[in-house]
């Protein structure tokens, strides 16, 4: 009824106004990637493990290939592929699907890493390695528990979780062999991260615009890292064990790191920092994270004090 009062001009004036202003907002708020909307549109934070989830690019040749709960990580070459992580024995198969879905033929993974010795994450390793014919490179401890499937007595969680399928194929430690050979092929770097377990691993890796190098993005991802145990387990009570802990957190903190990927995608606020205005990019680094793990790390310890 009020439109009718206007003139053409004014209603024109005011249509281009409206347009203007919508446009601006677009513009303020960068469309999500619509393969990262996908698996928001399907996970939830703290999602279940075995929970099918669409791949999605995270930037340049990596890729996520994991579950809604799990993280399994895809980085490809021209000359073969590495992933980070199997998931459950289960996820393995999602894993391995998301990987061809993505057009990548498994049989083209050479390398595989493994974060840290649990089923969730490791327990379907030897079905990836049964599939690929990949190399794992894991910590010395990683790769002792791969090969007896049996968890390591040094693990906090020591008794806590069923055996794994051991692994037949080829599995080394990082530093051994032809390892760091594999490794550096693929450009990535190793952290040691003992905590959450024994053998954690963080692993380190760049993608730059151009073949130059330049404009390049620093990639890590950083192990579980919670100080999480059997109810009979002090941390209190292995010195040794909490310096290299709070060692691992430190060399963590230095690492360059534009963009951070952990093996449980809540646990470093992926799904939330998908949805915002930075993406999956971080703001200063991710320090916070290991800053996050030791608080809670002080925390426990002083609860055991108390005890």
């Amino acid at each position: 009824m009020f439109a009718r009062h206007l003139t053409v001009p004014l209603l024109m004036a005011l249509t281009a106004c409206a347009s203007t202003s919508a446009q601006e907002a677009a513009d303020a708020s960068p469309a999500i990637p619509a393969d990262q909307q996908a698996f928001l549109d399907t996970c939830e934070d703290w999602d279940g493990w075995d929970k099918p989830a669409p791949p999605f690019k995270i930037l340049g040749n990596t890729y996520y290939v994991g579950t809604c709960g799990i993280s399994s990580i895809l980085i490809t070459t021209d000359d073969g592929h590495a992933v980070i992580d199997s998931g459950t024995e289960a996820g393995a198969d999602l894993v391995l699907a998301n990987i061809r879905s993505l057009g990548f033929d498994p049989a083209d993974v050479k390398l595989l890493l493994l974060s840290h010795e649990h089923f969730d994450h490791a327990g379907g390793m030897a079905k990836l390695q049964a599939a690929t014919g990949a190399v794992i490179v894991a910590s010395e401890i990683g790769v002792e528990t791969m090969s007896t499937g049996k968890a390591h007595a040094a693990d906090p969680q020591f008794g806590m979780h069923e055996a794994m399928e051991p692994v037949i194929g080829e599995a080394y430690p990082w530093f051994w062999g032809d390892a760091p050979y594999l490794i550096d092929y693929f450009g990535i770097s190793p952290i040691e991260t003992p905590g959450h377990t024994p053998g954690a691993m963080s692993w380190r890796w760049s993608v730059c615009d151009d073949s130059s190098g330049s404009d390049c993005t620093d990639i890590v991802y950083a192990d579980s890292l919670s100080a999480v145990s059997a109810d009979n387990y002090k941390f209190s009570d292995h010195p040794e064990y909490v310096v290299a802990y709070r060692k691992g957190l430190e060399w963590l903190r230095e690492a360059d790191c534009d963009l951070l990927l952990t093996p449980h995608p809540s646990a470093s606020d992926m799904l939330e920092r998908m949805g915002g205005e930075a993406g999956l990019m971080l703001k200063g680094g991710c320090g916070w994270y290991p800053d996050r793990i030791e608080q809670r790390l002080d925390a426990r310890l002083a609860k055991e004090a108390a005890e």
